[in-house]
């Protein structure tokens, strides 16, 4: 085994794969962009070494520098994660030619894999089933169009290199094959440098099935059974399960007979994941395969009671695999979800900042976290805005489900937006809980998943205030404490007035929204006025962060998950967030004004600039197109009217909230 290894990657999977290589005995070394000085992994390695600026080609992508450190500190082995270098035939090829071992395949497996169209040309030879395509090398718009119409629609373009979701379309009539197509090429050739596409017949309705395969150096294969990921938004995994709820034993025994089939046709080493697109009716059909660890493995894990990193490391040290295709368990049942700092409110726009709140469910057998951040670190514009992995396990699906919905009640971010409520809908969304979801169901009907219009429900409100107004007291009896003469009535925060106490009016935000509602009453015991009508509260009080209280007599509790600035509350099915503000502010005059000007919602490069000066432009036009975060943002038009300025051309790296285009008043 060895000794030291270095780590190519940063965040999640880097703290992940140093908990294991600590618990092996195996010293560890980070490497790190500038932006990430401060960053868990760096703090959690036992070494750790800054490789250039910001920018990934600037530093996480330099096979170079990281080589370069991995032979001054001594490390035997480098372990890519996933993402960056980790698909990189050239850097395994330059790794093992430094006289370090990389942790995953062979580079002439990835070269074979590399390409979308030759693996599924080889994955036909080898007899694992494909979907009806076009692969060839000419790319010329005209064939391409002309093969497009020969398969027949719905038809997906996807990028020939690369992943995670990009450069994929799908087109469901020719004519709008060539706008898709330009489109398609233009995101794969910023994401992936290449912009080489392949056709093939799209699976209605689909289910998407992977199966985790292992192989060693001796001729070894075996598969670690499989995992679903047919919650997807965009092609963008969202909930990750196994076993699946979809496969009948046979489909599974056939599907995992596949997957080694497509492992040993090019000659397997390590982790991998094949991934295989599957019909209502069972068909299912090779996609690709990823030649690395997935963001997903922990639901293996969690099944197995297997620890995936080990396992690379011992397979890369020369080690044969460690147990045998009918000594694999399967246990229990796991499903993962992943909380990103975005708002699914603004068409998950990624976000950024610094974590003021991070709340997570204590790690136990049944509830699992990976995360590469605490409160206080920063979510960067550099690099995917993942916050953590929440994983859980329990004895069947339904337990897992009812476990996975607790955890993410205990959940709390504050600072940048996340997706924490969107997961809470998902799971309990009858298509998740029934197990009926397919890949595209997410982008069909993605308004069940999003919070109806309307105020909340008014028994959450009032806890909500509720809760608002013994903390209130709280930090008034500390405030009282402290003066020069804590026993004067005029020390205390009651609303105390002559013979009563006091109304006050407490006015916070809802997604955006003013509310105002008028309460009076003190230590437990109120009257709240919601839209005129009262409600009596008594015996309210806080214990072990729930709040416990009678409503009109009916009793309640509510867990507290912030107060102060926000008050967040919860029921057990769904939160309520209310961020406090002034009972008196003056109106934004500079709020018209917005529907003058199109703003950059956040850092980014300039991809396309789609009008000019003196155009004409209908409200929802499209007027520019930014990348940030590895995806593209279509910034639109805010109303009918002629554009008088253009403030940024392509190529040009914007700040949040720029002036990027201007209408005529």
């Amino acid at each position: 085994m060895f000794d030291t290894i270095l780590i190519a990657n940063r965040g999640e999977i880097a703290c992940r794969v140093i908990r294991t290589c600590r618990r092996l005995g195996i010293r560890t070394v980070a490497v790190y962009s500038q932006a990430d000085a401060d960053a868990q992994h760096v703090r959690q390695a036992d070494e750790a070494h800054c490789i250039g600026g910001p920018r990934p080609q600037d530093s996480y992508l330099r096979g170079d520098a990281i080589i370069e450190v991995a032979k001054k500190t001594g490390a035997q082995a480098i372990h890519p994660g996933y993402g960056f270098l980790s698909e990189n035939a050239d850097f395994a090829d330059a790794v093992e030619a430094a006289g370090i071992v990389f942790i995953g395949p062979k580079a002439g497996s990835m070269r074979k894999m590399g390409s979308k169209a030759g693996a599924k040309e080889l994955m036909q030879a080898a007899g694992v089933p494909v979907v009806p395509g076009y692969t060839g090398e000419d790319q010329t718009p005209e064939l391409l169009h002309r093969e497009a119409d020969r398969i027949g629609y719905p038809l997906m373009i996807k990028a020939a290199h690369g992943g995670g979701g990009k450069g994929m379309r799908i087109v469901r009539t020719s004519d709008e094959f060539l706008p898709n197509l330009e489109s398609c090429q233009r995101e794969a050739r910023n994401a992936f440098g290449r912009d080489r596409v392949l056709l093939e017949r799209y699976v209605e309705q689909p289910r998407h099935i992977e199966i985790q395969v292992f192989g060693d150096a001796y001729g070894g294969a075996i598969h670690l059974n499989e995992r679903e990921c047919s919650a997807q938004r965009r092609y963008q995994k969202v909930l990750e399960e196994s076993p699946s709820p979809f496969l009948t034993p046979e489909l599974r025994r056939a599907m995992g007979e596949a997957a080694v089939l497509a492992a040993r046709a090019i000659d397997y080493v390590n982790a991998g994941t094949v991934e295989f697109i599957v019909g209502p009716d069972g068909g299912f059909y090779f996609m690709e395969i990823n030649t690395r660890l997935q963001v997903e493995h922990p639901v293996t894990e969690m099944v197995t009671g297997l620890d995936l990193v080990e396992w690379q490391l011992r397979i890369a040290a020369g080690q044969p695999l460690p147990l045998a295709q009918d000594e694999i368990a399967q246990r229990g049942h796991a499903i993962e979800v992943r909380l990103y700092a975005e708002d699914p409110d603004a068409g998950f726009l990624p976000g950024s900042g610094r974590l003021e709140r991070l709340v997570l469910p204590q790690p136990s057998a049944h509830v699992r976290i990976d995360s590469g951040v605490v409160e206080g670190d920063t979510v960067t514009i550099f690099y995917d805005p993942m916050i953590a992995k929440l994983i859980v396990w329990d004895t069947d699906r339904p337990r897992a489900l009812a476990r996975l919905r607790d955890a993410l009640a205990q959940c709390e971010i504050a600072g940048p937006k996340s997706n924490v409520e969107f997961l809470e809908r998902l799971v309990r969304h009858p298509a998740v809980v029934e197990a009926t979801i397919d890949t595209g169901l997410l982008d069909r009907r993605l308004e069940e998943f999003l919070p109806a219009p309307g105020s909340p429900p008014t028994d959450l409100l009032v806890a909500a205030t509720v809760a608002r107004l013994l903390d209130e007291e709280r930090r008034g009896r500390g405030c009282s404490a402290a003066s020069g003469d804590p026993g004067s009535p005029w020390a205390a925060s009651d609303g105390w007035r002559l013979g009563h106490a006091g109304h006050r009016t407490l006015a916070s935000t809802l997604r955006g929204e003013r509310l105002e509602v008028q309460a009076q009453g003190h230590g437990g015991g109120y009257r709240v006025a919601i839209d005129g009508t009262a409600h009596a509260v008594s015996g309210a009080r806080f214990e072990d962060g729930a709040l416990s209280l009678r409503i009109e007599e009916r009793a309640q509790r509510v867990r507290v998950l912030d107060t102060g600035a926000r008050t967040v509350v919860h029921d057990g099915r769904a939160r309520l967030r209310l961020e406090t503000v002034p009972l008196y502010q003056a109106d934004d005059a500079a709020a018209a004004a917005g529907a003058d000007r199109v703003l950059a919602p956040m850092p980014g490069r300039v991809v396309l600039v789609r009008v000019a000066p003196g155009n004409a432009v209908q409200q929802g036009q499209d007027v520019m197109v930014i990348e940030a975060m590895k995806m593209e943002l279509a910034l639109k038009a805010p109303r009918d009217g002629t554009v008088a300025e253009v403030r940024a051309a392509m190529g040009d790296f914007v700040e949040a909230d720029a002036v990027l285009v201007t209408l005529d008043p």
